[in-house]
């Protein structure tokens, strides 16, 4: 019984865990790595035709992400999530196959010119559309049976519609274990959905780090501030642009619309217009109207008033390419609400070009920032952006609302952990920067007495005897001149480097003999390929 580790580790995205029991190979989620967080190799613990079962813990893509690039090399098993996370995956994995194809093609027309080779998609349509056909969904709290020696069980951590904990019973050879996936841990008190749920118990901990080394603060009247926001910005005639993510944090922007228009909150601009500009976030809004299941006592109140807690008059949904062009020739003062949240992606680019320039505009952060994207840029103090090919000066007035979070925080981290009747024999921190991951490693260390690991890419533990088996290693960055040679079938043999790794690592102890064979049938392959 092995626990590996295949992203977000000592990193904040790309999240995937590879758990060895019965023969039986598992992955807990399939995450694709983002912003600075893009690093080499992009491979799987083993070829892809190998995974039994992948236990998804959310929609977001850097959780879900690399599951058509899964399919595209095999895959055949089956993925078990929450019902409201098969529903979000249904859109997102389409739209982010649609980003690869668009792209592919971009580089394509850019790259014809300049003699360069053909790029693939790191996967299709075709591709996203096959995996989820894999998909079970599954309700909260249902204990599953997934095959012999494993059984499992979804919690709600409240980050997302949908987003859950994994609880993991296995059993491999009379030998009893229980791993806990936290997921991403939910701030408290997000509208629309529940607070998080707590594990009382559990061997192992594989916990999340993003804000593991601060403490959020005190959770302001977010209506109150945004309200404040808009209201000067519309006062100078100019326009508030709020880079979203499309799933999760542009329903909350709603939900505090919603509620700024019911208190008549901005003065002197009636009827102001909101522009939803992102086809997934509409198909998102529409996914989180039909999992009202999944709402917290407050939504669920409201409906019972016949309130829409994220719908209201002057809500305008840009839904083709030129809907999204003629906002921005609309010369009254409006709220737009556009993905990427990050601003690396997306309509938010174009919306970005039109406004940054303009001193009386202002844009309006409201998630996290990674490093490496323009969103980081601007909260940094840029004073000029690259968007869209062309050199941006920033005038417009730069905004963090805190307190919005869909992530909890040390306190929040330490409170999941804290849960447990008994501290787990080892927690690993995961889905962190590395300051982030060793800090809450830190904390938890003198808070619970416990055994903690900051694993590296690639290591490995054995889960019965409780130890390191293979030490994990320091992945670099990718450069963009690299990333761009990086073909599917490179990324291919990157994944048969790694088995072979593996082969190597379950050879020990083998015949002398035999492994001096094996070694030089390495050699000459080395030899023969070594150019």
């Amino acid at each position: 019984m092995k626990l590996s580790f295949y992203g977000a580790d000592r990193e904040v995205t790309g999240s995937c865990h590879f758990l060895e029991v019965n023969d039986k190979k598992i992955l807990i989620d399939c995450g694709m790595e983002q912003g600075a967080d893009e690093k080499t190799p992009i491979d799987f613990p083993v070829y892809p035709n190998k995974v039994d079962y992948v236990f998804l813990t959310h929609a977001h893509i850097d959780h879900s992400g690399r599951l058509p690039l899964l399919e595209k090399f095999g895959f055949s098993g089956k993925i078990y999530s929450t019902d409201s996370t098969y529903d979000l995956c249904k859109i997102m994995l389409k739209d982010s196959a649609h980003i690869q194809e668009f792209e592919a093609e971009w580089r394509n027309k850019k790259g014809k010119r300049s003699g360069l080779n053909i790029v693939e998609p790191m996967y299709t349509m075709e591709d996203a559309e096959k995996v989820l056909k894999r998909f079970v969904p599954c309700s909260y709290e249902d204990m599953i049976d997934v095959c012999e020696g494993v059984r499992i069980r979804f919690r709600d951590v409240g980050h997302l519609l949908g987003s859950a904990s994994i609880e993991v019973w296995a059993e491999e050879n009379g030998v009893k274990r229980k791993i806990v996936f936290s997921g991403d841990v939910g701030n408290t008190n997000q509208p629309l959905i529940r607070d998080p749920s707590y594990v009382t118990e559990g061997d192992y901990a594989v916990i999340e780090s993003t804000y593991g080394d601060r403490v959020h603060t005190r959770p302001p009247d977010y209506a109150v501030n945004l309200a404040e926001v808009i209201q000067r910005t519309f006062n100078r005639g100019g326009n508030v642009v709020i880079p979203s993510f499309a799933v999760g944090r542009t329903q909350e922007m709603l939900y505090f619309i919603r509620q700024i228009k019911q208190g008549n909150m901005i003065k002197g601009h009636d009827h102001f217009p909101v522009y939803v500009d992102s086809p997934l976030a509409i198909e998102a809004t529409t996914i989180f109207d039909m999992n009202r299941q999944d709402y917290d006592e407050e939504a669920l109140e409201l409906l019972k008033n016949h309130i829409n807690p994220i719908g209201f008059e002057d809500l305008r949904l840009s839904v083709t390419s030129d809907d999204s062009k003629a906002i921005n020739f609309i010369d009254e003062p409006k709220v737009i609400i556009s993905a990427s949240g990050m601003c690396d992606a997306g309509r938010i680019k174009h919306h970005l070009k039109y406004n940054l320039w303009r001193g009386e505009s202002t844009v309006v952060f409201v998630g996290y920032q990674a490093n490496g994207t323009i969103g980081r840029a601007l909260l940094d103090g840029a004073k000029r952006v690259r968007v869209l090919g062309e050199d941006i000066k920033v005038n417009a007035e730069i905004v963090k609302l805190d307190g919005v979070s869909a992530h909890a925080d040390k306190n929040g981290l330490m409170k999941w952990l804290s849960s447990f009747d008994e501290t787990p024999r080892r927690i690993f921190v995961v889905h962190g920067s590395e300051s982030a991951s060793e800090a809450f490693a830190e904390e938890v260390r003198k808070e619970l007495k416990a055994n903690v690991s900051v694993p590296y890419y690639s290591e490995v533990y054995d889960l019965i005897e409780d130890k390191l088996i293979r030490k994990g290693v320091v992945r670099e960055t990718v450069s963009p001149k690299d990333k761009n040679r990086e073909t599917p079938v490179y990324r291919r043999l990157l994944a048969s480097g790694r088995r072979l790794l593996d082969v190597i690592e379950h050879n020990r102890g083998g015949a002398n003999k035999d492994l001096a064979k094996f070694a030089d049938q390495i050699d000459a392959l080395i030899t023969k390929w070594d150019r």
